[in-house]
């Protein structure tokens, strides 16, 4: 295995074991999502908003709640997994899109729009929304893969907000997210929602891309 001194980690638990799930989401979503929440600087007390309801969305409430966010803004629309975003520690739900959804945000806020907002779907809609719903002053953490390169940022120039982010270094997160999913604080393997084998990965990208499916697990 390439870089195998670096990449792997032992585990102090059986391959059956129940946590298995939430311990391959941090190879994974939950890195991803723990990525966008780093990069958008949320902490203890601050208004987070999260663009996308899919599993890194998902994981990225979840690593806001982790952080400390006193309110975390949900933008989706899909009733399940709103309803899991809700029990990872969402208390607000946007079912809004495009200027609405950037409306109901700053209703939701005062006026001011969330202090962290994490993008976490990488469509040009969804990244004008994050850049229009962050206050001035706050910080974009970009971790869905861009659909293409012409989005414009300047909309975060004009705001003196920071937009850091990208492929997440999930590895480097491993030590720091472990403790909480062996000791049962954290549950994000529950995002899966679809198990099969190897020969049935394209029936699971094919369901998670029609959004019947959350997240496709591979058991060997």
């Amino acid at each position: 295995m390439p870089q195998a001194d670096g990449t792997l980690v032992a585990l102090p638990v059986a391959e059956d074991d129940a946590l298995m799930p939430s311990l391959l989401t941090l190879t994974d979503v939950m890195g991803t999502g723990h990525h966008a929440a780093v990069a958008a600087d949320v902490g203890a007390g601050k208004t987070v908003a999260v663009v996308g309801d899919g599993a890194v969305g998902l994981c990225g409430v979840l690593a806001a709640k982790r952080l400390g966010a006193e309110q975390i803004i949900l933008l989706g629309h899909n009733a399940e997994r709103i309803s899991l975003g809700q029990e990872f520690g969402a208390t607000d739900v946007v079912r809004e899109r495009g200027d609405d959804a950037v409306e109901r945000v700053r209703e939701l806020t005062g006026g001011f729009g969330p202090h962290s907002v994490l993008e976490c779907v990488g469509l040009e809609q969804a990244v004008v929304t994050a850049l229009e719903i962050a206050r001035p002053g706050g910080a974009i953490g970009r971790v869905g893969v861009p659909e293409h390169d012409t989005t414009p940022t300047s909309i975060a120039f004009w705001k003196n907000a920071s937009m850091a982010g990208g492929p997440a270094p999930v590895r480097a997160y491993i030590d720091e997210l472990l403790p909480d999913v062996l000791e049962g604080r954290i549950e994000p393997g529950r995002v899966f929602d679809q198990t099969g084998t190897l020969d049935e990965v394209p029936d699971g990208y094919r369901a998670m891309n029609d959004r019947e499916v959350l997240k496709f697990q591979i058991a060997f």
